[in-house]
């Protein structure tokens, strides 16, 4: 391992990231566990997903294109590849954000409510927490974006900015990130289904 791959490595911000992300792991292995114990234990009926999470997951894989689209524009010094790429990040973030409230009125249509079952439950809970995190990662979309629009003007200041360190690393952890929520969002999709085929 090189010196550069060992300070990405080791530098806090990365430790901050994976120590997250670790967490995460475990909060949401809690919550399935927990959700398939309760359903063995009581015999309650599985959760039927809503088609809408299916496509919100399309959503979700979109955005994860369009984040290494940024980071390949990044590193080709494309100026306008890389604002257009953090832009339609955001937009796809935002419409995940709308169809994911618009899967939980779905939910409501259909009289399936928060207190109806404890399973039940555990779905509203499960694909909240979820977004809570899509929701926290936003601000940092806009922040590069907005830096972007800001500072590349001239040859001067892209040059400037895309040497930048800080920026390059911030770009990546940000990447792992976005990957790491559209992996977590799928592997949830993939177990209500499961257990839906499970009676």
């Amino acid at each position: 391992m090189n010196q550069k791959a060992n300070e990405f490595l080791f530098h806090p911000k990365n430790v901050m990231l994976f120590i997250l992300l670790f967490g995460l792991v475990f909060l949401f292995l809690a919550l399935t566990i927990s959700y398939v114990y309760i359903r063995v234990t009581n015999g309650v009926p599985p959760v039927k997903v809503p088609a809408l999470f299916v496509v919100n997951t399309l959503i979700l894989l979109g955005s994860s294109w369009t984040m290494i689209q940024a980071k390949r524009c990044y590193l080709a010094d494309d100026t306008q590849g890389y604002k257009q790429s953090l832009l339609t990040t955001i937009y796809l973030s935002v419409f995940f954000t709308v169809m994911q409230a618009v899967a939980w009125y779905w939910l409501f249509q259909n009289s399936v409510y928060l207190h109806s079952s404890t399973t039940i439950g555990f779905l509203y809970v499960i694909s909240f927490v979820h977004l809570a995190h899509v929701l926290a990662g936003l601000p940092f979309l806009f922040r590069f974006y907005r830096a972007a629009k800001k500072h590349m003007v001239d040859p001067v200041t892209v040059l400037v900015y895309f040497s930048d360190d800080e920026k390059r690393l911030g770009l990546r952890l940000l990447t792992i990130y976005w990957h790491f929520l559209d992996a977590l969002w799928i592997y949830l999709v993939l177990f209500f289904a499961v257990n839906q085929l499970i009676n």
